[in-house]
């Protein structure tokens, strides 16, 4: 019978796959999560989805993958169901009518989508999501299509000494003596890849924007040093972004959280912004990686991508492009019209780059690169808003936001709005723009020009055939910018006044321009060791110690205490040097190294593995331990560090040395 019953249903299902957003109408979700098992790695709840029938039915589906299910339910009925091709089918005839519910119990077993860290530790791990390309299905069955757009209620319960943070309002926490229960409440309807939940061991600092909104700074409790240099400008840029987009921010609060190990730089989560733990930085780290652009970027996604949200890949420039081009304008405000236009110089030779490899494609091919659909996506909206003037493009994307919020949008929905803002025909620049693989890239060039003093002048020097000029330049001009630009292109051969330079970022530029450096000038070289920049330390200890070995022991000495950004960039440089440097015992040489080992393993963030990684391979100075760590990581979710470690393992395999350990793991392991 069930067989005969699938048989005749089959049909109908497929059909109703391609469409139906258009048959079936899901509009809340009331999620409870009674269970997260970091030892198990599942997800236990239940859910509520109210919706409406538009067109007739005889089956519909929510996408789930590892899951089972139990007391299935629709309109307070037992309901027939069947688990195919990573859905759920609820069998049940429906003609067109409102406000039906579904609900059911369901574990999952997520294999993506949410991440257990440090599992091991019970006192000290994270659990996080990840929804965006990965799908939030995987622990929550719900709609992968972007096009059904819910509002998401979540009830999670925990235990008590974890905080734990989701979309929308925290409206009530309930405790007993081991757990606590928090409740959130979402007011709008959001696609379900932007679903977010995080829990660990966080504090939080809140502020109120300009226009009444809470932002809440979420923090580790040892961490209370980076968070102004982490989240410096939030404000300011969340209430400038308001006022240049002229639509208020859509939802009711905005968190930001970091975590350790995220698969991207942050991701825009409705409300609830999270991100790599790599950018919470102290006071010195800020001006070599800080969070200003990532942090504008995934706010300015609020609207670009979270209001409003492309139909499909085509257009996903409408969220790239858009966060893309907003959060330079953000960054504009802050660091000025200088930044602003080196920032679109520094994307028009990425873009240039990308075209002259061969890899170019039309801003509207679902498959171009995230160069192409970021950073030409923000030069079209530079262009147009050039093109159309600041009035008539500002009143467009007013309008486009208040028209499409909450739903889903097409490139020429948009388009359609500024003709009619501008009373201009946008055919050719559509064309030019967006549906060729040619750059613009004599119109950008001459944008950049008229609108930037200061790359003009740059554009106008040819320094490898004219060294000279550029240096009575670099003698004259009071840009830094400019001078951090020229400083590369000397090839070392850097005027000896530049020393005297205050700059940090010019500094940076002079010392990462030497490699030689001549005696006379090592006293100056010297001062980089002090500059309050950790790369321009890390170059600076190292130009020295290959320039200088009879000094070699003093910069170890001068450094010993230096770690450097989250990556532990100056410290395991150091470690390195050590370890090559005469004069330093033999206990203390295989204390470093056991350090340097150390830093490989799963217990710290996959940055600082693969920097130590790197080193031990430079070295050709992998032990077991070492070899065993990077067997680990091939199986870590960040694609990026599982990539290396493979291709590292795959190298290291075909070294004699190495061959019997690796062979020896891989039976072990398999």
């Amino acid at each position: 019978m069930k067989q005969l019953l699938f048989i005749l249903i089959f049909s109908s299902w497929f059909s109703v796959l391609a469409q139906q957003t258009s048959v079936i109408d899901f509009k809340r979700a009331s999620v409870t999560i009674s269970s997260v098992s970091v030892e198990n790695k599942t997800v236990s709840g239940s859910v509520a989805y109210q919706f409406d029938v538009l067109k007739a039915v005889d089956s519909f589906y929510l996408d789930t993958k590892n899951t089972t299910f139990s007391k299935v339910v629709l309109n307070n009925k037992s309901v027939p169901y069947h688990i195919t091709d990573n859905k759920i089918w609820i069998v049940n005839s429906m003609s067109p009518s409102k406000e039906h519910t579904l609900q059911f119990s369901f574990v999952s077993q997520p294999k993506k989508a949410m991440y257990f860290i440090d599992a091991d530790d019970e006192n000290n791990h994270q659990i996080w999501t990840q929804g965006q390309g990965q799908y939030t299905s995987h622990w929550l069955p719900s709609l992968d299509d972007t096009n059904d757009k819910i509002e998401f209620d979540l009830k999670i319960t925990y235990k008590k000494d974890f905080t734990v943070i989701a979309n929308g309002k925290l409206i009530n926490k309930e405790s007993n003596a081991t757990h606590t229960t928090w409740y959130y409440d979402m007011q709008k309807p959001m696609s379900s890849y932007l679903v977010a939940l995080a829990i660990g061991k966080y504090e939080k600092v809140e502020e109120i924007s300009a226009s009444g909104t809470p932002i809440n700074y979420y923090y580790y409790p040892e961490d209370s040093a980076k968070v102004e240099p982490t989240y410096r400008y939030s404000k300011v840029m969340f209430d400038f972004l308001e006022n240049e987009i002229g639509v208020a921010f859509p939802w009711q609060n905005y968190k930001q959280i970091p975590v350790k190990d995220f698969l991207y730089a942050g991701m825009e989560n409705t409300g609830a912004t999270i991100f790599s733990d790599a950018f919470m930085v102290d006071t010195i780290a800020f001006i070599d990686k800080n969070y200003v652009n990532v942090n504008a970027h995934e706010l300015a996604h609020q609207w670009f991508g979270n209001l409003v949200t492309a139909t499909q890949s085509k257009h996903h420039w409408l969220q790239e492009g858009f966060a893309t081009y907003y959060a330079l304008m953000a960054e504009r405000y802050v660091f000025g019209e200088d930044y602003y236009f080196w920032k679109l110089h520094e994307y028009a030779q990425e873009l240039l780059e990308q075209e002259q490899a061969g890899d170019a494609t039309p801003l509207l091919d679902p498959k171009a690169s995230s160069v192409t659909f970021y950073k030409k996506g923000a030069w079209v909206l530079e262009m147009l808003k050039n093109k159309v003037g600041d009035k008539a493009f500002n009143e467009a994307v007013q309008t486009y936001l208040k028209t499409y919020q909450f739903k889903n949008v097409e490139t020429d929905d948009f388009l359609s709005i500024v003709e009619k803002t501008s009373n201009l025909s946008l055919s050719a620049f559509k064309k030019k723009w967006l549906e060729s693989n040619i750059l613009p890239i004599n119109e950008m060039t001459s944008h950049l020009i008229k609108e930037s003093e200061s790359i003009s002048t740059f554009l106008k020097y040819d320094c490898e055939l004219d060294p000279d000029s550029c240096k009575k330049l670099l003698l004259t001009t009071q840009d830094h910018r400019l001078k951090s630009k020229i400083i590369p292109l000397l090839n070392g051969d850097v005027p000896s006044f530049l020393f005297f330079e205050t700059d940090l970022k010019v500094r940076q530029a002079v010392a990462k321009s030497f490699t030689f450096v001549p005696l006379e000038l090592k006293r100056q070289y010297e001062t980089f060791l002090e500059d309050n920049s950790y790369i321009t330390k890390e170059v600076a200890l190292y130009t020295l110690w290959v320039n200088f070995p009879e000094s070699r022991t003093g910069y170890l000495e001068q450094t010993a205490n230096e770690v450097g950004l989250n990556d532990k960039n100056i410290r395991m440089l150091w470690l390195v040097l050590a370890l090559n440097t005469e004069g330093i015992n033999h206990l203390n040489k295989q204390k470093y190294y056991t350090e340097l080992v150390n830093y490989t393993s799963p217990k710290y963030d996959f940055n600082v593995r693969q920097n130590a990684m790197s080193y031990l391979q430079s070295l050709n100075a992998f032990n077991e331990i070492a070899l065993n760590h990077v067997f680990l990581a091939t199986k870590h979710h960040n694609w990026r560090f599982k990539s290396m470690a493979k291709n590292l393992l795959k190298s290291l395999s075909e070294i004699e040395k190495y061959k019997s350990i690796i062979t020896n793991l891989q039976k072990e392991k398999f």
